[in-house]
């Protein structure tokens, strides 16, 4: 294993102590937890509160500031955080309008989120949920009860994070995160495994001919393995089941994309990926009316892409999708 780091026991507290010092403009720690907070004025909106485990940055901390996220919480490295350290943030980010949490469907996360919200309620702020299940590629994984949470989570901390900006009530809130998350769907796939620095060696192994359809950011197992294929037979496979997956009305064609990293594929590849995207969704009759790419949510260093497609149902939804933020990686 060839990383640059030094302790493998310490790489979570050292990478949040660099990246606050790098971006201290915009966040700072929350002393004494693995907790990135916004140093923006607060304004008495609701606060909006994600996170999970380490490993996949930007996600959250990047994400975390004006427009977007009050504070991330960073657990162990694909590992989810524990509910003090929720419980933190939560109090961190609580401007007297309630904290809505934005969970990805992991259990280990699910069961963390909601006792910090037990705890948080207990001490008088209100707080309300939504869990993240985009990944489209299996229903039941390592981990979960249904499907997975993964890059589509980027998308919901960006339109909320619009909500929350524009005044929104913690029950507004609410019921657009309920309806925003059944319309963001992901499936993704890899070339290689990813390297958890203590365990120091890759989570699964693929022959160098060989790819995973479906695998999930933490290196859960996929819904087939096959011999590697160019980038269009790779996006056609992709774009498929994600078309299958939605119920498309010949009025409803505005959609939104996003391609993302999983860590170690070069933006050149991505940019290549996008390019036969864009030809096969036009071939499906679908407009593309928001797109993005880039390493967003990654799995350290996986070798490999994903994209999501959320329907645009709400013209509010796109209006939030390009409204300009401050934060360290959008």
């Amino acid at each position: 294993m060839k990383k640059i780091i030094n302790d493998p026991t310490q790489v979570v507290t050292e990478m949040i102590d660099g990246f606050a010092y790098m971006h201290n403009d915009l966040v700072s720690r929350l002393d004494g937890y693995d907790v990135i907070i916004r140093k923006a004025e607060k304004t008495g909106k609701v606060g909006l509160v994600s996170g999970g485990g380490s490993g996949h940055e930007p996600a959250h901390a990047g994400f975390v500031g004006q427009g977007m996220l009050s504070a991330a919480v960073c657990g162990a490295v694909f590992t989810s955080p524990t509910p003090d350290h929720v419980f933190e943030a939560i109090k961190a980010a609580d401007e007297g309008e309630g904290v809505f949490l934005i969970i990805k469907n992991y259990s280990g996360d699910i069961m963390n989120f909601e006792m910090a919200q037990d705890m948080a309620e207990m001490e008088g702020i209100q707080v309300a949920s939504i869990v993240v299940d985009d990944d489209i590629a299996v229903e039941d994984s390592l981990y979960t009860q249904g499907r997975r949470g993964v890059a589509g989570t980027i998308l919901v901390h960006k339109i909320l994070g619009d909500a929350v900006r524009k005044g929104k009530s913690l029950k507004e809130i609410k019921a657009l995160a309920d309806e925003l998350v059944k319309n963001i769907h992901t499936v993704g796939l890899a070339l290689s495994g990813a390297t958890v620095p203590e365990v120091g060696k890759p989570g699964f192994t693929l022959a160098d001919d060989e790819i995973e359809f479906g695998i999930g950011i933490h290196g859960e197992p996929g819904y087939r393995r096959e011999k590697m294929q160019n980038s269009k037979d790779l996006a056609k496979e992709l774009i498929e089941k994600l078309v299958r997956s939605f119920t498309i009305q010949s009025d409803d064609n505005n959609f939104g994309i996003l391609i993302n990293g999983m860590g170690a594929t070069p933006l050149m590849e991505q940019y290549i990926f996008a390019n036969d995207v864009k030809d096969l969704l036009q071939q499906q009759g679908i407009k593309v009316v928001y797109k993005k790419v880039g390493n967003y949510m990654t799995s350290i260093d996986m070798a490999g892409i994903s994209l999501t497609l959320i329907k645009l149902k709400n013209s509010n939804w796109l209006e939030a999708l390009n409204s300009p933020v401050e934060t360290p990686a959008w």
